[in-house]
């Protein structure tokens, strides 16, 4: 009896291609990311997924692009020329996305969040609302890959799903556009919302016939300008913490030439914090460590 011995191909090197930050354990830092390699993980490809986690890694990805909804890229395999792969998923239809917004600009929460770069964990229920998921199923994602491989997903393009899953790290929109709505759509929606609800407040305004309620002149204040101010009783504060830590580093992104690791966002995310809760202890007259400081 023979048996026949076939010896794994191994791919050709890549100069400069795209590798994904993580070097071992899970791809991705973020919930959501997270949440898309475990959706793939559930279907059943973890061999497919670990021989493609290992060219992710390797930086095989040759290039990666966003274009009409369809995620397109050349991956390096064992032949002379790259794989030309396709993703696309299919994309959430327009009346549906109407009422995905409409929920979503009814919470701030979710509208700050948003705003900063940061998808709120509760998302989905804005998206159960108009009946449907952000997050897609088995049957609504479309691969394809140019190798002569039978399996879908083959390794090539399980590891665009992995660059797919840190790129969603960076730019939680790409979610929302890979499922028919860019952010462009979004924000400008949630402007209009704004504009709008101005234009209404002025509208009320002028048809009660209410003017703008005038300062008397600075000329009255002349003979008690510095004097001290009349203790305000009955007046009441509140300090507390942002809904989003760090929101301005989270709209910006990572910045380009960081490159010491792959959690930027997360450190500063807890600087800021830390400067937050010393802020707030000095507002409130006490130190660090919680006690009263002393007058």
């Amino acid at each position: 009896m023979s048996y026949w011995y076939y010896e794994p191909s191994r791919p050709r090197e890549v100069k400069n291609g795209l590798k994904a930050r993580s070097k071992k354990g899970d791809i991705g830092t973020t919930w959501w990311s997270k949440k898309w390699i475990g959706l793939l993980e559930s279907f059943n490809w973890s061999n497919r997924l670990e021989r493609g986690r290992r060219y992710a890694r390797k930086g095989q990805v040759i290039n990666f692009r966003l274009l009409n909804g369809t995620i397109r890229a050349n991956v390096q395999g064992s032949a002379p020329r790259p794989y030309e792969v396709e993703i696309s998923i299919k994309p959430i239809r327009k009346k549906e996305w109407e009422g995905v917004i409409n929920s979503i600009s009814s919470q701030c929460l979710f509208v700050a969040k948003l705003l900063a770069g940061e998808m709120p964990e509760d998302i989905e229920s804005a998206f159960s609302s108009a009946k449907t998921s952000l997050f897609p199923s088995k049957n609504e994602i479309r691969s394809r890959c140019s190798c002569p491989d039978s399996a879908n997903p083959c390794k090539h393009i399980a590891a665009v799903h992995y660059i797919l899953a840190e790129e969603f790290d960076r730019n939680p929109f790409m979610m929302f556009e890979l499922r028919g709505m860019g952010k462009d759509g979004i924000l400008t929606y949630f402007k209009g919302n704004v504009e709008s609800s101005t234009q209404i407040n002025e509208t009320n305004v002028d048809s009660k016939g209410q003017t703008e309620e005038k300062l008397p002149p600075l000329e009255n204040f002349i003979d008690n300008f510095w004097s001290p101010l009349k203790p305000l009783d009955g007046m009441e504060f509140s300090v507390k913490p942002p809904i989003v830590s760090a929101a301005v580093i989270k709209r910006l992104g990572e910045p380009p030439f960081w490159r010491i690791s792959n959690t930027f966002i997360k450190d500063m995310e807890k600087r800021y914090e830390r400067i937050g809760q010393m802020a707030i202890s000095v507002a409130l007259g006490s130190d660090r460590l919680g006690k009263t400081r002393k007058k």
